[in-house]
C-alpha cells in the first residue's frame, strides 16, 4: 500500500509493533493511530491530549487539559497555543508523546513520517481524512520592513494573491490587498505616521 502501510484485519497498519512499543496510549483505528501526547507550559503545568496520526498526514488533537475541556480536533499549533506554552509555533519541539516513561518531542518520533512526507511532497496543500483539500497558510516576507506576512490559503483567490507575492521578488506590505473603503479617520491618522515613518501603514500591525 501507498506509504508503506498495509492491512491486517480491516486495519491499516501505518506503524510497526516495534515502532510503537514503548510509547503510552497506543490505540489503532481504521485510517488512524493515536498516542498520548501533552505539551508543557512552565506557567499552567502539563495539557495533556491524544493525538491522531492519519496515514495521509492529517494530525488531529483532542485535548484533555482539564475534565471539561471540549477541545477536540485541534491543529498541533492549536493544541500548542490552547496549552499556554510561552514559544509558540514550534510544536514539532513542543509536542511530546511518553516514550519509555520519558516526554520526548514530536519530531523525535516515527509520528511525523506521514505528515512530512505530504508535506514534501503536496507543495503546501494535501486532502485531509474528509477528503476535501486543505491548505496551510504561508508566508511572504516583505523586502521593505523585513517582517514576515501571514497569508490564508482558503480560497482560490487567496491562493492567487499568494503565489502572485510569492513570484514577487520586491513584494512589500504595500502590495497585500486591502479594504479601503472600510478605513476609518483612525486608519488615515495610521497612514500620515506611517508615511513620517517611511513604511507602509500594514507595517505598524506586525511590528
Amino acid at each position: 500500500m501507498a506509504n508503506g502501510a498495509e492491512r491486517e484485519c480491516g486495519l491499516v497498519v501505518m506503524f510497526s509493533d516495534e515502532e510503537l512499543k514503548e510509547m503510552s496510549g497506543v490505540k489503532r483505528g481504521l485510517d488512524y493511530i493515536e498516542v498520548m501526547c501533552g505539551c508543557t507550559s512552565h506557567r499552567y503545568g502539563d495539557a495533556v491530549g491524544r493525538i491522531r496520526v492519519f496515514q495521509n498526514g492529517d494530525l488531529e488533537i483532542t485535548c484533555e487539559c482539564t475534565p471539561g475541556c471540549q477541545e477536540d480536533k485541534l491543529t498541533p499549533a492549536a493544541f500548542e497555543k490552547h496549552s499556554g506554552r510561552e514559544t509558540a509555533r514550534k510544536w514539532k519541539n513542543n509536542i511530546w508523546v511518553i516514550v519509555n516513561g520519558e516526554k520526548v518531542p514530536l519530531f523525535k518520533t516515527v509520528l511525523l513520517k506521514y505528515f512530512n512526507q505530504v508535506s514534501k511532497n503536496a507543495n503546501g496543500s494535501h486532502r485531509s481524512h474528509n477528503g476535501r483539500v486543505s491548505h496551510r497558510d504561508e508566508f511572504v516576507r516583505c523586502t521593505r520592513c523585513n517582517k514576515e506576512r501571514r497569508f490564508r490559503l482558503r480560497t482560490k483567490e487567496e491562493c492567487r494573491i499568494h503565489h502572485d507575492a510569492l513570484a514577487d521578488v520586491n513584494w512589500k506590505c504595500p502590495d497585500l490587498p486591502y479594504d479601503k473603503a472600510s478605513e476609518s479617520q483612525s486608519i488615515q491618522g495610521l497612514h500620515a505616521f506611517a508615511n513620517m515613518q517611511g513604511l507602509h501603514f500594514l507595517c505598524l500591525f506586525w511590528m
